[in-house]
């Protein structure tokens, strides 16, 4: 429905002369007539009269937004291919027009000008003054420095429809922009311009007589460039490719669809109410203890439900674009762009966890299609055993071949125990001729590989008695598994290995972590935290992937399409993870132990992601490292720098560690509290990529206290973009790793309670979401079309109760704990309807009790000729 002329959703219309041009960052300000200038009546982007007069002379005379071609407004020059009728103006107006169009030149150069000295630089360069009446500010860089890319949809679900009046009077639907709520800062706000800039500078240096070979020296030294580093020539057509698009969608559910679900809900509440009404106002005097039992179950049963429907009112689905990705950050014959990711594998016994399950895992890992020199895999062996450090050795000496095999033929999934066990025809749409004779050759070699590590399994079942010993003679360290030091292997080298065709493999490091009598190790979430800072020491991937030993890589993308969400600019800075569904090979047809679960993996957390984001599930997820370290999300303009709010949360972590004051005592590592802790120049990480803020309002003395007395991972905390000191050697850098993941690392530190994976329950995974929702963060929930990840399902009765159990268990550790969502977190950023889902995954072992007594009633009703329901006489 049309609103009244001059409002959009209840806001004046004239509120829009208020907003920030998009392009050079100064006022929108207001047209001749006086009213607020829109550029664009289609979706009112907010561009300023100068920069619309230059797009409509020397752009591309379309609305950067919706494509829509700009008409020509009152007191514009007329260009070639206006219409003979709008370029026929009023003579009064003419010298008018010749005036202010001179002005407009004015500034238009002006701005450029000021545009070419600031970009580029550490600082906001102040921008000319270039109308009295209106104050401008300085031209504001990328967000806060970073070069991110993409823009909101034309056809984005939040477009909103209002009238404005029009270049011939009428009205239209237009989009009230808001630069700060949508894009997070005013001003240029997204990289969606860059290849514009670029068109500008080299139509200037072009009309300035500047030669090819100075302007592009001038892009090297990185002055008056977006990316210093990319030297594309532009054209108009760059200006519509996949590079403006956004890397995902999300879309809600069809309401022909959800409606009558939600209708439903309301229906039952409504007779859920009218039926305790009856109850509760209705006893039985005669039987009054069992109706007063019978009332309170059916009390907490009614909570029950409401808690765990109600999250499930605003499903959506989410759709990634996968070729818009490759795109922007991965176009073939240049460097890839994409994020390194760490990926962590957890294992603990052998002999409950086969080996050879463990192997497939890490060969669908180190074969994902990914660039290689992005990704890092690290295998934590919690119970330090020698036959898990050999079946590595094993497994990373195959995948010399099988991940050249499995990238040439392009194979799903990658893990060659269930490629091979595939029941469909291999030869479907392979047409390569030497296809059929690599398999049966790859087939024969990992039948082979099986025997080996077979062979490993059944002499790993008798333990010498005086422990194993190395191939060197050297007794293995971990023969005793709760007292040995720390390990770590790197199988395929610092920087990987080379495959069979002489190709870079991912690099795989084996790691188990110190163990001494006397110290709490925190069973999976303290191998999860030592994994955590040993890959912040030797790769510092900006993203991490958690598997379990039994979770392989079923589609070779699962990581393209997390980072379609992780380097989405508009997504980017609020997502603490993208979680991804769980899905089991081996069920039997009636899934007799329920391990599919479709109503929580399908609905519930699809529910949650309309809400604030799915919860963590423990495995077949892409964390954001930033989130895991305790930092809150941005939320406000930082007024100073122009950076986001409170630097991610680092004026609370003062203020915490400021009330501790004298309180903290030094170890011996740290002798003197009054020297620094590290010193930048000689970690060798000044240059682009470390956060200086976070360096500045964090002293050295609380990075210590918070993170632990490693100088080197200190710093790599505070390295935005990841990535290990170029200066440091390999040694030094191992020599680290191993410190990190001694025993007593993260004592008096947040390890546990505010950073990592968080202590106090065996189901960590539900404890460390709720976390960082708590913070502000939100989640992602990814379903591709071909399944992510695929695990084992427990084969029988015992193991699935075993499990079940445990997860009850760590429900009610959490519901009794300082973290319980009931009283946890208020005055943060949790929304409603998410902490009802959290408040109902942790009492709903509780529901047990009343279940069992409820179910009771019959049967003592019957024996003493009591009932819970009024009899009518």
């Amino acid at each position: 429905m049309m609103k009244s002329e001059g409002e959009t959703g209840g806001k004046p219309l004239k509120n829009l002369g208020g907003l920030i041009c998009q392009i050079c960052g100064e006022k929108v300000g207001h047209a001749v007539n006086g009213e607020p200038f829109v550029a664009c009546d289609v979706c009112a982007f907010p561009v300023c009269r100068p920069c619309y007069e230059y797009e409509r002379k020397d752009g591309n005379q379309s609305c950067p937004q919706c494509k829509t071609a700009y008409k020509r407004h009152t007191g514009s020059p007329a260009i070639h291919g206006d219409r003979e009728e709008e370029a026929i103006l009023n003579a009064g107006t003419r010298d008018f027009i010749y005036s202010e169009n001179q002005h407009d030149k004015k500034k238009v150069a002006q701005r450029m000008l000021g545009w070419h000295a600031s970009y580029g630089r550490g600082r906001a360069v102040a921008s000319p003054n270039y109308d009295k009446e209106v104050s401008h500010n300085h031209i504001p860089l990328l967000i806060n420095g970073h070069e991110v890319s993409g823009k909101l949809s034309a056809a984005s679900p939040e477009r909103m429809s209002v009238a404005s009046p029009g270049p011939s009077g009428g009205k239209s639907n237009i989009r009230v922009v808001d630069s700060v709520r949508e894009f997070g800062s005013s001003g240029l706000s997204n990289v969606a311009w860059k290849e514009r800039v670029d068109g500008w500078k080299a139509k200037q240096d072009k009309s300035a007589g500047v030669a090819p070979e100075t302007s592009r020296a001038a892009s090297e030294r990185g002055i008056g460039d977006i990316d210093a580093c990319t030297d594309v020539p532009v054209n108009d057509s760059l200006l519509n490719d996949e590079t403006r698009q956004p890397l995902s969608r999300k879309f809600s559910i069809p309401s022909s669809r959800i409606n009558p679900y939600r209708m439903v809900i309301v229906l039952r509440l409504v007779i859920l109410c009218i039926f305790l009404h009856y109850r509760i106002t209705n006893p039985v005097p005669n039987a009054y203890a069992l109706w007063l039992v019978s009332v309170i179950c059916e009390i907490w049963f009614a909570i029950s439900w409401i808690l765990d429907q109600f999250p499930k009112w605003l499903p959506v689905n989410r759709e990634t674009y996968l070729d818009r990705l490759s795109v922007r950050f991965d176009r073939e014959g240049e460097p890839s762009q994409l994020a390194a990711v760490d990926i962590f594998v957890s294992t603990v016994d052998p002999l409950k966890e086969p080996p050879l399950v463990t192997a497939n895992t890490v060969l669908s890992i180190l074969s994902v299609d990914y660039p290689v020199d992005k990704v890092a895999c690290y295998v934590s062996d919690d119970g330090a055993a020698m036959l898990t450090f050999e079946a590595l050795s094993e497994t990373s000496e195959f995948a010399r071949r099988w991940v050249p095999f499995s990238k040439k033929y392009s194979i799903e999934p990658r893990a060659p125990e269930w490629y091979f066990a595939q029941k469909n025809d291999y030869l479907k749409d392979k047409v390569h001729p030497s296809f059929v004779k690599d398999r049966r050759a790859m087939k024969r070699e990992y039948e082979e590989f099986k025997i080996r590590i077979n062979a490993l399994v059944a002499k790993a079942q008798k333990v010498p008695e005086r422990g194993w010993i190395m191939q060197d003679g050297t007794p293995w360290p971990g023969n005793n598994t709760r007292d040995h030091p720390g390990m770590i292997q790197d199988f395929l080298g610092q920087s990987g290995g080379l495959d069979s065709d002489g190709n870079g493999l991912p690099q795989l490091v084996y790691v188990s972590r110190e163990k001494r009598s006397g110290f709490q190790h925190h069973k999976k979430a303290g191998a999860m935290n030592a994994l955590v800072r040993v890959s912040a020491v030797l790769s510092n991937g900006p993203f991490l992937l958690n598997l379990d030993c039994d979770h392989y890589i079923n589609n070779s993308q699962a990581i393209r399409e997390a980072m379609c969400f992780m380097m989405d600019p508009n997504l980017e800075r609020y997502v603490c993870y993208v979680q991804f569904p769980q899905r089991f090979d081996g069920i039997d047809r009636n899934d007799r132990y329920a391990n599919r679960n479709t109503v929580f993996f399908d609905i519930n957390l699809r529910g949650l992601d309309g809400i604030q984001g799915p919860v963590y599930v423990g495995t077949g997820c892409v964390f954001n490292r930033t989130a895991l370290y305790g930092y809150e999300p941005p939320h406000k303009p930082y007024k100073k720098s122009g950076l986001f709010s409170s630097c991610f949360g680092l004026k609370k972590i003062n203020s915490k560690y400021n009330k501790k004051g004298s309180n903290y005592k030094s170890s011996s590592r740290r002798m003197d509290p009054t020297v620094p802790i590290f010193n930048l120049e000689d970690i060798g990480v000044e240059g682009a990529g470390f956060d200086y803020e976070k360096r500045l309002l964090m002293s050295d003395t609380i990075l210590e206290q918070r993170f632990g007395q490693s100088a080197l991972f200190v710093t790599s905390t505070l390295m935005e973009n990841g990535g290990a000191p170029h200066s440091a050697t390999p040694e030094t850098l191992l020599k680290e790793a191993i410190h990190v993941i001694s025993c007593g690392y993260e004592d008096k530190t947040d390890w546990g309670s505010e950073i990592g994976w968080i202590y106090g329950s065996v189901t960590e995974d539900i404890l460390t979401g709720f976390k960082m929702h708590a913070r502000g963060w939100r989640s992602i929930y990814c379903m591709p079309k071909r399944p992510a990840f695929k695990g084992s399902a427990p084969i029988n009765l015992s193991d699935r109760l075993n499990q079940v159990l445990r997860w009850a268990l760590g429900s009610i550790e959490i519901l009794f704990s300082r973290h319980c969502p009931i009283w946890y977190g208020y005055g943060g950023r949790l929304k409603w309807l998410e902490r009802f889902a959290y408040i109902n995954t942790t009492i709903y072992p509780i529901t047990s009790i009343p279940l069992v007594l409820y179910c009771t009633l019959p049967a003592v009703c019957l024996l003493t000729g009591k009932f819970i329901i009024p009899q009518a006489y």
